[in-house]
């Protein structure tokens, strides 16, 4: 797919000398951009269905309640 962006000339610059300095052209520059942004979207996604998940879960507990005792207890 193809986009067309707008961005000032000095921006354009600046932004392919840094691009140059990381090996890259603007157009692999902006694309790397592009793809991290779509995962950072889907991570949060599947944080949120993750989230909402565990809310709903009622758990396994059974009424167990942590005791610090029992937790320092040495074997």
């Amino acid at each position: 797919m193809n986009i067309t962006l707008s961005v000032d000339e000095r921006v354009a610059e600046q932004a392919r000398k840094a691009a140059a300095a990381m090996g890259k052209s603007l157009n692999q520059a902006v694309r790397d951009y592009l793809e991290q942004l779509a995962g950072a979207a889907l991570v949060e996604s599947e944080l949120q269905a993750f989230e909402q998940s565990a809310l709903a879960t009622p758990g396994r507990l059974e009424g167990w309640r942590f005791d610090r005792e029992e937790a320092n207890r040495r074997a």
